[in-house]
Parts: structure tokens; sequence; C-alpha cells
């Protein structure tokens, strides 16, 4: 890689790296996988695809769509999410899933081009410019007319609006940090990531190749997107 170009490692979260927080990381996020697995096998995705999950964590979706598809690649930049899926992996006997060590600045693709890529609650860790270029570089990975589903947080209100909005999100905030994300948590990704506003993340996604099939925002601050490259 040039001498510019970002180091996804040291973007990737302390705690995303940290084999004690990871292994309690499901009961933290709390995600349910089987709407996303519904939406991409509704528009096509079957047992000849290629699906790609970048960001994979510990691999929640990527056990949950091998079963419908030919090839799931699970790309992960952090040694302990990928320990995580690679247990889930043989616990699961899932044989058509392969574990990547990259991020989505350096992930290489290689064999036909993907049908979809699947990315959650993982791009925020990066500033917009860089953002802009994972996406391009998510486009350059699917085939023409492939599916990017991706969920974030996105802010989808104005500046002027960022005090009450913040307020709000804060108070759906938990208390025990086992079970989700507590106030503090959140006020620190509010000060050390890189979530953007929807305002500028829905041209981004349109200027690198994507047509917004579906979006949906809850609490004003998390995204969801269905979109054909």
């Amino acid at each position: 890689m040039d001498s510019w170009w970002l180091d996804e490692l040291a973007h990737a979260g302390a705690e995303h790296l940290d084999p004690a927080y990871v292994a309690g990381y499901e009961r933290k996020a709390g995600y349910d996988p089987a709407d996303d697995v519904a939406v991409l096998v509704a528009h096509g995705v079957d047992e000849r695809s290629v699906v790609v999950d970048l960001g994979a964590g510990i691999g929640v979706f990527t056990a949950a769509i091998a079963p419908h598809c030919g090839h799931v690649i699970a790309v992960d930049v952090s040694p302990a999410m990928r320990t995580a899926i690679g247990a889930r992996v043989e616990r699961d006997g899932l044989g058509n899933v392969s574990v990547v060590e990259a991020g989505f600045l350096s992930y290489a693709h290689e064999g036909p081009p993907a049908d979809a890529v699947f990315t959650r609650n993982a791009l925020h860790q990066l500033p917009d410019f860089w953002k802009a270029l994972a996406l391009a570089r998510v486009a350059g990975i699917l085939r023409p007319g492939g599916l990017l589903r991706l969920h974030d947080l996105v802010y989808d209100f104005e500046p002027q609006e960022a005090d009450r909005r913040i307020e709000e999100w804060m108070r759906g905030a938990v208390g025990d940090p086992a079970d989700g994300y507590t106030a503090n948590e959140l006020a620190t990704h509010l000060r050390t990531e890189f979530s953007t506003f929807s305002w500028l993340f829905e041209p981004m996604l349109e200027r690198t190749g994507f047509t917004i099939l579906e979006r949906r925002y809850a609490r004003g601050a998390y995204g969801a997107y269905t979109c054909r490259r």
C-alpha cells in the first residue's frame, strides 16, 4: 500500500481487538440477522451466490447467510474477531465459509465478482474521505447488478437539531454494558468515531456507483440500506 494509506487496524477500535470484549459481543450487540438474510434472498441471493461479509465481527451474519449461498467470505481486521468467526465456523460445520484478514481498504477479492456484500456497524470507523474510497472498493468487488446491504450509525437530522436528537438517542442507552451500549459508550462513539449525516452518506453511496433501493432510519442514528450496483 502507499505510505498515505490508512491503517485500518489502528482504526478498528481497541475494544474490538480485546478477546474479553469480543467474548461478550453477541449478547451486547443483540443482533438478529434474519431480516438481512431475508432481504438478500428476496433480491436473488441463492445457492450459487458469493457473499462478502465486510467487518464480519464474530460471524453472526456469516453463519446465518451460509446455508443460503454458495460461498461466504468473512472479512475482519481484528485477530480476536477472526478467532471467534473461526470457532463459529468449526462449531456449525460451515464448509462454504472462508475467513480473511483484511478491511474495507485492504480486502483483495479473488475469484468471480461477489453477488452481494454485507456490512454492519463497521464503516463508521473510517473518516468520510476513507468511507468514500471504501464504498468505491465495495462497488469494485460486486458484479454489475450486485447488492450491498449496509447498516451503520448514520445521523438522520440537521446540525441545528444535534443537541436535542443526541439527547434523545442517549435516553435509549442501557445501564449494564453487557446488555448493550451505555451512555458513556455512545458519547465515546460521538467523540472518537466517524458516523456521518444521512444527507452526506446517501450521495456518497450514489457517487460511488450504487442505486439506493431501500433506506430506513431508526432513532435518528441508525441507517439501513439496500443498494444495487
